[in-house]
């Protein structure tokens, strides 16, 4: 069998599994047994079918067993472990992936048991070779990532390597890290209860991993879980635990908040960073250096470069960006991606391992040489929005670089820059919480690793899969109450998932209809989903629960326009205007039901009136043109159009202002127009012909005939190819 097979043959089983159909299952299980080679899993194989078949003789013949569904559960249990062997062992032959190739170089080697490992590592450590102990415990994670399902000695052997006092705790975090990628290629019980084991360690760092973890094998493994009534249990053991369940909604809206990742990442390449550049260049500009002496220099800035700094627009794009990393949100991806090249980070561990100035990559040589320059790259690294990934890059990024350059950065970054960076740490720590602040840098650390890693597409991407824990089952019974469920579905409408939102804010309306502003959220989410009658459908409940809601009021106006209901729209638009008579902008959308229900000159007083309140804006002017020309007010249509052409006109209004022209017999005027628009479409008279079929019954209207239509098109034919 090919890997490809392997995978497909394994998946089919799952899905049975997953649907509890055992005949299927056994079926499909023949063939990946054959692929795999190993006899033994046969065997096991047909003990089980056997078991099976006895069940359901026994139900057939209506023998009432009180073990059936005992035996029904241990039953799927053993198939699932059976496949999963088999998966195992057959893609250890045919797979080049990372795991299997690292399986594969382990296997021909003696495997010692995990307990010299401990006892190396120990005394590595106690000796204090650097380089030693990093082998070892490199070695660790490398053997428990690649391993077979534990045995319930190895797991009591790494719990003790977990929990031994006298190790640093890198050594926890790596096994913890090693057991969640091994389980990304098949679940095994042992490892998740090491993990539970893990969040009752002393260290906030393991215990937080541990929970992650955690989450991660029980998403991926969503079907399987119920089968495992400890699992269920160590989690209400867990519930009991003081502050649990707010950790546990961190890292949920932690995994929310690195969707944003990507879009931060674009957000900051394509307008934060541009416009800082956009900033230097008008600096450079503005400032001649020849011009001003040293005497000038001192005594004054430049008034100029006031005003640029007050650019609003970057203005809002830095606190923008502040706020963001304010809340923990993932600002450094774009500033390490290139950075992800050094040979440290060809190694999968140390994509998850601690930031340690203790590592043996900063030579000492390297740290002592300059006291100043090692407390400032410390405060560098203590900044709390950097991850260990990127605190590595850093770190090595600076070793390239000559002594010389080193100190000269070093020096720009001064001591006071440190203290004060120190400072802007701890006020974080004290807003958002150590716990917080370890978690954010752990999903990003893994966001680097399955994003970045040189052989990132050999992995489950879990940041490309939904991670909704919270509609986990198995979570379910602790973050379904009201408080959680709302506070996960306000910050998925925060940044803009809507869906997602949609689920929860559906699921407690069923538990509370009377709460309008739940209904007008389920409202706005199905509207920007672009379920128009959904939306509206919601709006209106909200409506009757809360008639005096401005806002409900105009979203249903809103809906009934985009609907193509303008009478209905304007019933609500007239709701409003009585709550708010002096809503300029609703005003308009009356004035725009007129113009749609043909109500022209009822339409001409509603744009009128935004005028005269509102003499400086030239909200109104289009509007009232195109309702003066559809009245015949001619003169009218050409003043407002003249008005409008003179402030950053488009097509459109150059095409409604040649209408107006020939209405008034300026045959020449709006052929001059027409052209406008053509020169507008960069020359595709295409584009101007669709514009302009759309107002042909306007213009039969206005008393042209189609004869004359025929011939105001050949001629500007004529003079776009004289002047082409």
């Amino acid at each position: 069998m090919t890997l490809q097979e392997i995978n497909k043959s394994y998946n089919r089983i799952i899905g049975f599994l997953d649907n509890r159909e055992l005949k299927n299952a056994f079926d499909s299980l023949q063939s990946l047994i054959l692929g795999s080679g190993e006899y033994s899993f046969q065997d096991k194989l047909n003990e089980l079918q056997e078991t099976y078949k006895y069940m359901l003789r026994y139900y057939v013949e209506g023998i009432k067993d009180p073990t059936r569904k005992e035996i029904f559960t241990n039953l799927l249990i053993s198939i699932y472990e059976l496949a999963d062997s088999a998966k195992l062992k057959a893609a250890t032959e045919k797979a080049t992936t990372s795991f299997y190739n690292r399986r594969k170089l382990l296997r021909s080697q003696p495997l010692y048991p995990y307990k010299l490992y401990h006892n190396q590592l120990a005394l590595a450590y106690k000796s204090g070779d650097q380089r030693s102990y990093e082998a070892v415990e490199s070695a660790i994670f490398t053997l428990i990532w690649t391993s077979n399902f534990l045995s319930r000695e190895e797991a009591t052997d790494i719990r003790k390597m977990i929990f031994d006092s006298t190790l640093p705790f890198t050594a926890g975090c790596q096994i913890v890290s090693a057991s969640m990628l091994n389980m990304q290629e098949a679940f095994d019980k042992e490892k998740l209860f090491l993990l539970f084991d893990a969040i009752d360690h002393p260290n906030a760092e393991i215990k937080c991993r541990a929970l992650i973890a955690i989450l991660i094998t029980l998403y991926l493994y969503r079907k399987r879980t119920d089968l495992y009534p400890q699992i269920a249990n160590r989690l209400a053991a867990l519930v009991e635990t003081p502050g649990f369940l707010k950790t546990l909604q961190t890292i949920i809206l932690r995994f929310i908040l690195a969707r944003e990742t990507e879009k931060i990442t674009r957000k900051l390449q394509e307008e934060f960073l541009p416009e800082m550049m956009r900033l230097n260049n008008n600096l450079n500009s503005k400032i001649n250096s020849k011009d001003i002496t040293l005497e000038q220099l001192e005594e004054e800035m430049n008034p100029d470069w006031e005003k640029i700094i007050s650019d609003k627009k970057l203005e809002k794009a830095i606190q923008e960006f502040g706020n963001l990393q304010q809340e923990g949100a993932d600002v450094l991806h774009s500033t390490f991606i290139h950075l992800k090249n050094f040979p440290f980070f060809n190694e999968v561990s140390n994509w998850l391992l601690p930031f340690t100035l203790n590592h043996s990559l900063f030579n000492k040589e390297f740290n002592q040489k300059d006291k100043n320059e090692n407390i400032i790259l410390d405060s560098m690294t203590a900044v709390s929005f950097m991850c260990n990934s990127d605190k590595y890059s850093l770190y090595l990024s600076m070793q390239q670089f000559p002594e010389e350059i080193r100190k000269t950065i070093t020096n720009q970054f001064d001591m006071y820059s440190a203290e004060m960076i120190q400072e802007n740490k701890e006020k974080l720590i004290s807003q958002r919480g150590e716990q917080d602040i370890i978690i954010s840098q752990y999903i990003q650390d893994l966001y680097r690793f399955f994003k970045l890693y040189p052989k990132h597409l050999d992995f489950i991407d879990i940041f490309s899969l939904p991670l909704d824990f919270h509609n986990l089952d198995i979570l379910r019974p602790y973050i379904s109450d009201k408080e959680s469920l709302t506070m996960i579905a306000e910050y998925y409408l925060r940044k803009n998932y809507f869906n997602d939102a949609l689920v929860i804010f559906n699921q407690l309306s069923e538990a509370d209809q009377e709460n309008d502003m739940l209904y007008q959220k389920i409202g706005y989410c199905k509207q920007m989903e672009g379920d128009l009658q959904g939306a509206l459908k919601a709006y209106l409940h909200a409506d009757l629960l809360n008639p005096e809601s401005k806002w409900g009021i105009r979203k249903i106006a809103g809906c009934y326009r985009s609907l193509k209901q303008p009478a209905e729209a304007l019933k609500y638009y007239r709701r409003y205007e009585v709550l708010n008579p002096d809503n300029l902008s609703i005003q308009i959308s009356i004035g725009h039901c007129h113009l749609e229900l043909k109500d022209y000159n009822e339409a001409l007083k509603c744009f009128f009136k935004v005028d005269y309140l509102d003499s400086k804006s030239q909200k109104a002017w289009r509007a009232i043109a195109w309702c003066s020309f559809l009245t015949g007010k001619y003169d009218q249509a050409r003043n407002y159009y003249k008005k409008v052409l003179d402030n950053q006109p488009n097509a459109q209004d150059f095409l409604n202002a040649g209408h107006t022209e020939w209405a008034l017999q300026n045959i020449k005027g709006a052929l001059n127009y027409y052209q406008q628009v053509v020169k507008m479409e960069e020359g595709n008279f295409n584009k101007f012909q669709e514009l302009f079929d759309q107002d042909v019954e306007e213009l039969i209207i206005a008393g042209i005939e189609q004869s004359e239509i025929i011939l105001m098109l050949d001629q500007l034919k004529y003079q776009i190819d004289r002047n082409s």
